[in-house]
């Protein structure tokens, strides 16, 4: 039996096949998970969560969630996209929503990164300082 560790590499291997010209394919994602299924290897239920764990990351990694308290305009999120596709890539993708809670101003959360530039959070900063 192959060991966690060997398992873990042999879906990162996959995963990196997986990538065309830096960007995850869809085609190829399905094509490695049907050949994992119809073939059963030994140990492939731990190959496969551990690929799909890596193309999930990936997915975060290349979506953007914008958040505001009003809709924002268009140049404004024309300006957002832009900023945000000269730091992480042509890839990026952006998911608007409206958090009237926020107040005002904007948070933006990709993959792991958060930038809060909410008045909500300004507060709470604040409250903190003085508490």
């Amino acid at each position: 039996m192959k060991s966690g560790k060997e398992l873990k590499r042999i879906a990162k291997k996959l995963f990196q096949a997986s990538l065309v010209d830096g960007v995850l394919d869809p085609e190829t994602v399905q094509k490695v998970v049907r050949k994992l299924s119809d073939a059963k290897p030994r140990g492939y239920l731990q190959v496969v969560t551990a690929y799909w764990r890596l193309v999930r990351l990936e997915i975060q990694r290349n979506s953007a969630v914008i958040e505001s308290a009003i809709e924002l305009d268009v140049a404004t999120k024309n300006q957002v996209e832009g900023d945000l596709k000269k730091k992480y890539g042509d890839q990026v993708t952006a998911e608007y929503a409206i958090r009237p809670e926020l107040l005002g101003g904007i948070r933006i959360k990709i993959g792991s990164d958060v930038w809060d530039g909410s008045v909500k959070n300004r507060i709470q900063r604040l409250e903190e300082k003085f508490n």
